[in-house]
């Protein structure tokens, strides 16, 4: 485990304002977008809205953007008054959301829907609930048809898709053939900030280490046992092995009775905010990001690799779509077909000594694309299918 002396951090919930400041917000600039999701939260809210409206912010541009919640739809009249964009995030069809689409089309204006996961094509189905090891009973398939149609209705009803990675962009177009824009995933200023002083910690302490080995597997949701146990026989054997390495799981995963023999080298954290996250991996050696290849897992967004390196920890990734495009394998981190885990956390481990430059090269590559200052030029266009001139 690397010694850093960064200390767990305050945090508050950034999506304070009253309902009156968003709306004048939106009422400002010459250009105006305002975004929906169904209720805030720190999950994709955060980096589908939250994230997008940064981003705007970053480019000079004279936009106003805002954003609303479901409960707010009361209020869609004064708010498609002042908007020119309308952009439904991760929302399922509902009598209220039809409404606000057939309302703005009604006054001319631009719809469009985020989604970051493939959630929207019943005919994935089958496939979701092998990958999540879910029951098949008919009430199972009643939820999860209902759930999958509700994302497909409401999406066919808007202009336009914004997806995070041109896989995911081919299920939409194949669903529904709409016209997509691709805006990926990335890092708020707060994360920003907080991962830069942990980088610089590590560094200036020359990457410190205890003797120790951290592996961690850092779990946003209750849905990734299977994807865990792509690698669960790999890492519980080098752990019988070598008593260096610690396994430090953070978030929802029940890990099996294979690793109760290993007692505290087990780690178990529950889940953070978005700055504690940044100091839990950017204690952890190693970042692991198994997956199951399939279609739903190739949409699945890179986050887990550039949060990692941005504070100076290396990830091995299997290789979906996006995550071997976002690493540089045994330059700024390592890829890993599913029968070579063992091999390829043997080599992570073995190649320690190089470990400092690795990093500086990973976070390096993070910087260049994952941060809002880089994506808001993809926003605008996303938006409004244009880079408008600054001066306008």
């Amino acid at each position: 485990m690397f010694l850093t002396n960064i200390a767990a951090s305050d945090y508050r919930d950034p999506w304070t304002a009253s309902f009156s400041e968003r709306l004048a917000r939106l009422g400002e600039g010459s250009r105006h977008v305002a975004y929906f999701y169904p209720h805030p939260n720190m999950g994709t809210f955060r980096y589908r809205v939250l994230n997008m409206l940064e981003a705007l912010a970053t480019t000079g541009l004279d936009v106003g953007a805002s954003w609303f919640s479901r409960d707010e739809l009361c209020h869609r009249e004064a708010i498609i008054a002042r908007a020119d964009v309308i952009v439904i995030c991760h929302a399922k069809y509902s009598v209220d959301f039809a409404q606000l689409v057939a309302r703005a089309h009604a006054r001319g204006r631009r719809v469009l829907f985020d989604i970051d996961d493939l959630v929207f094509d019943s005919r994935y189905v089958h496939l979701i609930l092998n990958h999540l090891g879910n029951a098949t009973g008919d009430s199972d398939l009643d939820y999860w048809f209902a759930d999958q149609g509700r994302y497909g209705a409401l999406l066919r009803l808007c202009d336009g898709a914004i997806l995070t990675n041109e896989y995911l962009a081919e299920r939409v177009r194949d669903f529904c053939d709409l016209p997509t824009a691709i805006v990926p995933n990335f890092m708020n200023r707060a994360q920003l900030e907080r991962s830069a002083r942990i980088l610089d910690n590590k560094r200036s302490a020359g990457f410190a280490r205890d003797g120790r080995i951290h592996v961690g597997y850092f779990s946003g949701s209750a849905t990734h046992r299977r994807d865990f146990a792509v690698m669960a026989d790999a890492i519980s054997g080098l752990m019988d092995a070598d008593p260096r390495i610690i396994l430090r799981i953070v978030g929802f995963l029940e890990i099996d009775e294979r690793f109760t023999c290993f007692g505290d080298r087990v780690e178990v954290f529950p889940m953070q905010n978005i700055l504690n996250l940044q100091r839990l991996i950017g204690q952890v050696e190693i970042n692991v990001v198994p997956l199951q290849d399939n279609a739903f897992t190739n949409c699945k967004s890179e986050l887990k690799v550039f949060e990692a390196a941005a504070v100076g920890t290396l990830s091995i990734a299997s290789p979906t779509f996006t995550l071997r495009r976002a690493i540089r394998d045994g330059e700024t981190g390592f890829i890993s077909p599913a029968h070579h885990w063992q091999q390829t956390l043997a080599l992570a481990i073995a190649r320690l000594d190089s470990y400092p430059d690795m990093a500086m090269a990973a976070a390096a590559q993070a910087l260049q694309r994952y941060v809002p200052e880089i994506q808001g030029p993809a926003v605008i266009r996303a938006l409004f299918g244009e880079l408008p001139d600054p001066a306008v």
